[in-house]
């Protein structure tokens, strides 16, 4: 996150549509955005993810279906992001979500790539068993 500064798009109305499966954001430099929840999800900003340096990134599989259950504001600069696989770690700063927004195509396309790579889906394996325990520590399903 690289915190607010005068060049830091601000959102200007964010509707979650629960429906369609997006997260609509609408930025004061005219950005808007329709962000799939598994998008979301794949590109959780959390060290789970993310990893904690260059080259640990987490290849997330199985997340077509997830859903975004919950928005929770974290003070003016971010939001918290609750999905029903049990993530909930990771705060989505508003850079961070309209870098999102700006390089969606790219990043979905680079994400099908690893998965085709690695010779995962989309979708759940249904003959694999669930992860339990999460990593740092927490002791949650993600």
């Amino acid at each position: 996150m690289a915190g607010l500064d005068s060049t830091t798009p601000l959102p200007t109305d964010i509707v979650l549509r629960t429906q369609s499966r997006v997260l609509e954001i609408a930025f004061d430099n005219g950005l808007r955005c329709a962000l799939p929840f598994e998008f979301l999800r794949v590109y959780s900003p959390s060290a789970e993810v993310r990893g904690h340096g260059v080259g640990q990134e987490v290849l997330q599989t199985g997340k077509r279906d997830v859903i975004l259950e919950r928005i929770e504001p974290v003070g003016n600069y971010a939001l918290k992001l609750v999905f029903s696989d049990g993530h909930d770690s990771g705060l989505y700063s508003w850079d961070y979500l309209a870098m999102l927004g700006e390089q969606h195509d790219t990043l979905w396309q680079h994400y099908l790539d690893r998965l085709a790579e690695a010779g995962a889906s989309r979708d759940i394996d249904s003959t694999t068993p669930p992860k339990t325990g999460g990593s740092c520590g927490s002791g949650r399903k993600h």
